[in-house]
């Protein structure tokens, strides 16, 4: 597999405290790669970092062979890297559909002047985002409920809305951020479905995950982040038996 992602010693400094430090690594095409750590392990930085939101203080970002360190975000996305937030972030009082087709405008070339004459390149991309935005409600189950509003679905339902507004942008590199985060036991198992079928699509997984029952199953490597350092890398079971990591994230006792 070719690097779709390449980080190099990439550093992220608050004043005197190095939130992220000196982190390398890759994430390869088609691939579903897991970081972990324990809370304050820099994770959310280092997305922030890769999606334009934080400016580096050191180190560079390659993405498919080109540098993105110093993009801003809306330039980051378009170049084919989507995200979603530990925390939802939904426009709850719209419907279903039309999150996806504000998550969609990003992709949209027409201009105020298109709008305003209402020009054939508006009307085919209106089109085109209708269409999109019917194909990933599908792609997610989420179709039957394109016209509720988006306070009124499941926390399950807004957790794959989230994800669905991410798809609409036709990312090659999908950056989910707890993504299972408060989901019971069957709820996260549909979600791993989910990712799973992303996968086969040909899309790019990179997800910070507590969970070990998803990072175990569904990863093809694993980096490890402890005080914003990268601790180790891996295959999911070979990390599991990392002694450094057991003593900084998943206790002794995982292994008892």
């Amino acid at each position: 597999m070719s690097h779709l992602l390449e980080v190099r010693n990439l550093s992220k400094n608050f004043g005197g405290l190095a939130a992220i430090h000196q982190v390398d690594f890759d994430v390869q095409e088609k691939e579903i790669l897991s970081i972990i750590g324990p809370n304050g392990a820099g994770k959310t930085t280092l997305f922030n970092l890769l999606t334009g939101i934080l400016g580096p203080s050191r180190g560079k970002i390659i993405f498919q062979n080109q540098p993105i360190t110093h993009l801003p975000p809306y330039k980051i996305n378009r170049r084919g890297i989507a995200r979603t937030f530990q925390t939802t972030i939904l426009f709850e009082e719209l419907s279903v559909r039309d999150n996806l087709l504000i998550a969609y405008r990003s992709q949209m070339r027409s201009r105020l002047w298109d709008s305003l004459l209402r020009t054939g390149r508006l009307r085919r991309e209106e089109e085109e985002a209708l269409a999109r935005v019917e194909e990933i409600l599908s792609f997610v189950d989420l179709l039957a409920e394109k016209s509720h509003l988006a306070r009124n679905i499941s926390r399950e339902a807004q957790k794959r809305l989230s994800i669905a507004m991410a798809l609409v942008t036709n990312p090659r590199l999908l950056l989910l951020d707890e993504p299972t985060g408060g989901l019971i036991k069957e709820e996260t198992g549909a979600l791993m479905d989910l990712f799973l079928k992303i996968a086969a699509t040909g899309v790019t997984l990179c997800l910070i995950e507590h969970k070990m029952r998803v990072v175990m199953n569904i990863s093809n490597r694993v980096v490890v982040l402890n005080h914003g350092m990268k601790i180790a890398e891996g295959p999911p079971q070979e990390i599991s038996r990392h002694k450094e990591v057991i003593r900084a994230y998943l206790g002794e006792e995982y292994l008892a």
